[in-house]
C-alpha cells in the first residue's frame, strides 16, 4: 500500500532534517565530530546555502550552531576553505561544502539550461568552452577582481569575448560574461576574499568530477532527503530545470528502485527509497529566518508553506526568499528585518496573526540569537515592515 503522508507529518520531519527543531552543537575543534557540528556540515546538510547576501547566509547557517556567530562561517569560507562561496543551483550564488564539489559540479553542469541569450548575445558551444578553459586559467592561484578577470578572458580568447552586449543594471557587461555561473558550477571559478570593496574570484582546488548519471542520482536523493516528498516540478523549479527533464530522470530513479511513490496530501510525489518515516508530533515553535532561508525557499507546495495571507505578504510575485521570514509552528507567519546602527540592531517582526504570551517569549529569544549571531545588541520591535523585497 502506499503510504500517505499529510503536510503536517512532512513539515515536521523537514524542520528536523533542517536542524530548526533542534539546532546542532557547534564544535569549535575542527571537522564534525562527537563534539558537535561543523560550518561545512550544516552546509551540507541544506545542500545548498543560498548567498546573493552573504549576511542572510552567515545567519541561516549560524541559526542552525549553537555558540556559533557570523565570524565562525567567514572563519570556514575564508580561512580553513572548507565552505565555498560560488554558483550553485539555478545559477544564483550559494555556499557549497568544498569536499562535496566533485558531486556539485558533475551534477550542476548535467542539468539542462533554460531559454538561450538572444543571437546577438550568445555564444557559439566552441566559443563557450574556450571561455570557460581562460577563466579557469586566469585565476588558477590568482585572485582577480571582474575586471581584471574581463581582461585576462579577452586576452586569452579573442576581442568578441569582450563587446558589450549584455543587458545589464547600468550598462551593459561583456558577452563572456553570459557563462560565468558555468564557470562556477564547472569548478573553474569561486569567489575569494572581497579586495577593499570589490568582490574577488580564483579557482578552487582542482577535482575529477563524478559520472553525470551518479551525480544527478545523488542530487535527487539529497534533495529528496532534505526536502520531501517532492515531485519533479518541484525538483525542477528548485534546479531550474525543465519539468519534462525532471519528470524522466525521476522515472529513471523509480526503475531502479532509488526512489519511491508516496501519497502526498492526495498527490503522488516522491522519497529515497525506505525513507518513509515521518514525526506524528508536529511543529511547534518560533523561528526567524534570513532571506532566501533553505527551508522556506525549497519546501513545496509553497501555497501550504505561506498560507493565507503569508502568501500574498511574505512572497514576491509568487517567488520565495525576498523577504525575511516569521516562522510559527513550521510555516510562515509574517515577515521580518533586521537594522544594524553602531553596536545595536532593530529587529522589526510583523506577525500576520495574534501571538501567544508562549510565542512572544519565543520570538524575543529568537531576536536575542539573531544579535547574538551578529555581534550586536538587538531590540525587538512587533510593528509594520515598511521596507520592500530583498531591502
Amino acid at each position: 500500500m502506499t503510504p500517505r503522508i499529510t503536510w503536517d507529518r512532512a513539515s515536521a520531519r523537514r524542520y528536523g532534517r533542517q536542524l530548526l527543531r533542534t539546532p546542532a552543537q557547534f564544535d569549535t575543534t575542527g571537522p564534525s565530530g562527537a563534539a558537535g557540528r561543523s560550518v561545512a556540515s550544516v552546509v551540507s546538510t541544506l545542500l545548498a546555502v543560498h548567498a546573493q547576501v552573504l549576511s542572510a547566509a552567515e545567519l541561516s547557517v549560524a541559526l542552525r550552531l549553537d555558540g556559533s556567530t557570523r565570524q565562525d562561517v567567514r572563519s570556514a569560507l575564508w580561512d580553513d576553505r572548507s565552505v565555498v562561496k560560488t554558483y550553485g543551483p539555478r545559477g544564483t550564488i550559494h555556499l557549497l561544502a568544498a569536499a562535496e564539489l566533485p558531486f556539485w559540479s558533475a551534477a550542476l553542469t548535467a542539468v539542462p539550461g533554460g531559454t538561450a541569450a538572444p543571437a546577438a548575445v550568445r555564444m557559439t558551444s566552441g566559443q563557450e568552452e574556450q571561455v570557460l578553459a581562460a577563466i579557469g586559467d586566469a585565476l588558477d592561484g590568482r585572485r582577480l577582481t571582474i575586471d581584471e578577470l574581463s581582461e585576462e578572458v579577452v586576452a586569452r580568447t579573442g576581442p568578441w569575448a569582450g563587446d558589450l552586449v549584455m543587458e545589464a543594471f547600468q550598462g551593459k557587461w561583456p558577452r563572456w560574461r553570459q557563462v560565468m555561473h558555468r564557470a562556477g558550477q564547472s569548478g573553474a571559478l569561486c569567489f575569494a576574499p572581497d579586495r577593499g570593496r570589490k568582490a574577488t574570484y580564483t579557482r578552487p582546488p582542482r577535482f575529477d568530477p563524478l559520472p553525470a548519471d551518479e551525480a544527478l542520482a545523488a542530487l535527487v536523493r539529497h534533495y529528496l532527503h532534505a526536502y520531501g516528498p517532492a515531485t519533479p516540478q518541484h525538483f525542477a523549479t528548485w534546479t531550474a530545470a525543465p519539468r519534462g527533464w525532471a519528470t524522466a530522470l525521476f522515472a529513471t530513479l523509480a526503475s531502479v528502485g532509488s526512489i519511491e511513490e508516496i501519497d502526498f496530501e492526495g498527490t503522488p510525489a516522491w522519497v529515497v527509497a525506505g525513507d518513509t518515516g515521518f514525526p506524528t508530533e508536529a511543529v511547534r515553535g518560533v523561528r526567524l529566518l534570513p532571506y532566501f532561508d533553505a527551508y522556506a525557499v525549497a519546501a513545496q507546495p509553497r501555497a501550504r508553506m505561506f498560507p493565507g495571507a503569508a502568501y500574498r505578504r511574505a512572497l514576491a510575485g509568487g517567488q520565495a526568499g525576498n523577504f525575511p521570514v516569521l516562522l510559527v509552528d513550521g510555516v510562515v507567519a509574517g515577515v521580518w528585518h533586521q537594522r544594524r546602527q553602531g553596536k545595536r540592531t532593530t529587529v522589526t517582526v510583523e506577525p500576520l496573526g495574534r501571538l501567544t504570551g508562549a510565542q512572544e517569549r519565543e520570538l524575543g529569544e529568537e531576536a536575542e540569537r539573531v544579535g547574538e549571531i551578529l555581534g550586536a545588541k538587538p531590540e525587538l520591535v512587533v510593528g509594520k515592515v515598511t521596507v520592500g523585497a530583498h531591502a
